[in-house]
Parts: C-alpha cells; structure tokens; sequence
C-alpha cells in the first residue's frame, strides 16, 4: 500500500512540475512528510529537483529534506544552493543532523557555515562534530529537560510550558541534584498521573541507564532495544547530563549495521553497489570469486575419487551440495549414487 501511495505522489509532481502546477504543487508539499519527499526528490531530474527546492519556503522543513536524503544526492545537489541560505537551513537543523551533514562537506565549506551560523547553535554543532563519528556524542541532542530533584510536579508543568518549548523530543524529565549530577529520570505519564505538590524526587526512577559521550553507537542502540526507551541520557565523566540519543537515531543505527551485515555476506564489502565505483566493486569482489573457482576445482577432485567403487559396496549414497562464493555468484550440485558394483557420476 505504502509502495502505491508513492508512486502516485511521484507520478503527481512530475506531471505537475512538468506543467509548471505552482499552486499545487505548493499544497502537495505542505501536505506531504519531507520523508517521502526525499524518496522521490532522488527520482526527479536535476532540473526538476531545483523547481521543487524553490517551492519549499521553510528552512526546517528543507532541513529534514537534506537529512533524509542519500548522501551522494546530497552532495549533488548542495552544490548549487546559496551559500546564505545554506546557513539559515543549517541554523534551522537539530544539532545531531547539522553535525552529521556538515561534517560530509568540503572542510572549507563546512568552516564558512559554522563561522556564519548563530554562536548558540554553532557551538552545539562544534561540540558534536568533536566526537568520533561511531559513538554516542556525534549521535546524541543536546536539547533535553532537565531540572533538580525538589521542584514538585505543579512547578515541572510550568516549566515544560515556558522553558521548553522548543525541545524537539520531550519524552522524559531528567532529575539532577544541586551538583547537576543525573540522578533520575520521569516520564511525562508519571508527571501528570501524580499529586501536582509531590517532588520530582519522590516518584521518578532512580539510577537511570546512561551512556558516555564515546560509547559506541551500536551499544546504545543495544540498550534501547533492551530497555524499550524512547531516549537515552549521554552523561560526562561527572555524571552531568550532556545530551540524550533519542530512538529515531537508534533506528537508523540498526538499519544501517544490518545493511552492512547483508552486505559483507554478499561479499561486496560494506558499501552499497551503486556508490562504488568498478574498480573498487571489481577489487572486492575477485577474492572471493577466486576462492569459489579454488573450492570448486578442490570438491571435483575429491568427487572424482569416488567414482570406482568396487563391487563390495553394497550401498552408498552421497549428496554434494557446494554453494560458493557470495550473493549467488557460483553455484554447484552434484548427485552420486553408488550401488553394487557401480558408481555413477554426476546427473
């Protein structure tokens, strides 16, 4: 069904960009997840991509566009946006996406941005792009909820509706004593099913799982996975909060660690094979073959040996099924019965 709703979405706006449909395809945009868009952004030809560009207006929209899109479509087409207006989207950004895109961009081009971009965010982006890219820290928000242990649920209310209104994921209140130190996490059920004078420090769970700024990503998709958690805290060596890695990040880790999986199982390495080049696709690829060339030869000589059976064998079945190689690249099965006096070869 979801494979018929975007066909007809890219049918629609091809033939509506090709008939020059401004308003709408306008309406189709604002009706429509940048996601999806994303999907077909990369169907479209170069000139057909510029028109719908154009036509998106609001840069955290165009942000969750760029964040969605492959990475060499990215780099394609980011090419040719204006500089000033790549600052205003990357101002616009989440601080974990600004940092996972810039840091794919010419290391001069990605310093102009950062020097352009508001000192707040910047900072936030800098801080991310610090870390390695495999860990938590270049994964996690550093947008969070986090207030001390002895303000009551009336108070914690308040703040969410003055303070933290432009936290993007506020899945969970994070508890921290006098010192900043992370000492326990709530829910937002918890928050609104207690007394409104009851302190943070009496209904939130205690000694909360966390995570370091260098634990490596697939341990924390680990510990989502396990717990069930919507997020996860990132805490310093202090155990202060720093920043939380949320489950939408955590998904994309699984996705990508299971492509690669499947990838290397087929033998091409951890690349997909349209973004490799023949050189390199060829490079990877040959020891394999070889080694599905060498087995093959070795199992026809082995199989060989068998085909003089005497006539003192009353009765010997062998199946040989040799599959070699990777992603289907060479397949062999052999079938030998022997019986008495006879051995036959392969049918």
């Amino acid at each position: 069904m979801q494979n018929e709703q975007m066909q007809i979405l890219s049918i629609s706006l091809k033939r509506l960009l090709r008939r020059g449909a401004t308003r709408q395809l306008i309406n189709i945009i604002n009706k429509t997840h940048m996601a999806d868009l994303a999907i077909v952004f990369k169907e479209l030809s170069r000139s057909y991509q510029d028109k719908l560009f154009q036509l998106i207006k609001d840069p955290e929209q165009i942000g969750i566009l760029f964040s969605k899109l492959d990475e060499s479509i990215f780099l394609a087409f980011v090419k040719n946006v204006e500089f000033e207006q790549l600052v205003v989207i990357f101002n616009h950004m989440p601080s974990d996406d600004a940092a996972e895109l810039l840091g794919l961009l010419d290391e001069q081009l990605s310093d102009r941005i950062l020097a352009k971009m508001q000192k707040k965010e910047s900072d936030k982006v800098e801080q991310l792009m610090s870390y390695g890219e495999d860990t938590a820290g270049s994964l996690m928000v550093t947008d969070f909820i986090a207030l001390e242990e002895d303000i009551c649920a009336k108070q914690v209310i308040e703040s969410l509706q003055n303070q933290y209104l432009d936290v993007e994921m506020p899945f969970y209140i994070y508890v921290v004593d006098v010192y900043g130190k992370l000492v326990g996490v709530s829910s937002l059920r918890q928050l609104v099913v207690v007394h409104p004078g009851k302190p943070l420090k009496e209904f939130m769970a205690a000694d909360p799982v966390s995570v370091k700024p260098y634990t490596d990503r697939e341990e924390v998709a680990r510990l989502v996975s396990r717990y069930d958690y919507l997020a996860l805290p990132v805490v310093d060596d202090d155990n202060k909060i720093v920043g939380i890695v949320t489950v939408d990040d955590v998904i994309d880790i699984l996705h990508e660690a299971a492509t690669e999986d499947m990838l290397k199982m087929a033998g091409v390495g951890d690349e997909y094979v349209e973004t490799q080049t023949v050189i390199k696709g060829t490079r990877i690829r040959l020891p394999w073959l070889f080694a599905s060339c060498f087995g093959g030869i070795v199992a026809f000589f082995v199989i060989e040996g068998f085909w003089g059976c005497s006539g003192e064998i009353y009765q010997s079945c062998s199946l040989y099924s040799g599959d070699y190689g990777y992603g289907g690249q060479y397949r062999n099965s052999k079938f030998y019965h022997c019986g008495p006096g006879n051995c036959h070869g392969p049918h």
